[in-house]
């Protein structure tokens, strides 16, 4: 998740496993925390509620009940942070669930194969 060589990798073994949103929207979260503009974060924010935590949307993430619940109470005036519980759910969800299963897969040893390689060379 550090790297965007990683997150591309971990990226692309999600879209395998028909999970993709999950780091879509902890992406989506990281960029929401850096703005400062108050109409964008807003615009931001609605756009991440419609796309990721809405019923509606077909890319919705598993939320529990309680965190679904208070960032529809907070949405009348959204921060930066207003999904901050959502995404270390989908984040702890990932790191115990995705993250395991993608440090055996041929996505990630491919990615450590080509970096080795590109060790050497240089």
């Amino acid at each position: 998740m550090l790297t965007p060589a990683g997150r591309n990798a971990f990226r692309e073994f999600l879209r395998t496993e028909f999970s993709e949103e999950n780091m879509l929207f902890w992406m989506a979260c990281e960029e929401l925390k850096k703005e400062v503009n108050k109409n964008i974060i807003e615009e931001k924010a609605r756009i991440i509620y419609e796309d990721y935590i809405s019923i509606l949307s077909p890319k919705e993430v598993s939320l529990d009940s309680r965190v679904r619940e208070v960032i529809n109470r907070n949405m009348v005036e959204p921060s930066q942070h207003i999904f901050d519980d959502a995404q270390l759910q989908i984040y702890t969800l990932m790191h115990r669930d995705s993250y395991p299963r993608f440090m055996n897969s041929t996505v990630y040893k491919d990615l450590l194969q080509a970096l080795s390689e590109k060790s050497v060379e240089a």
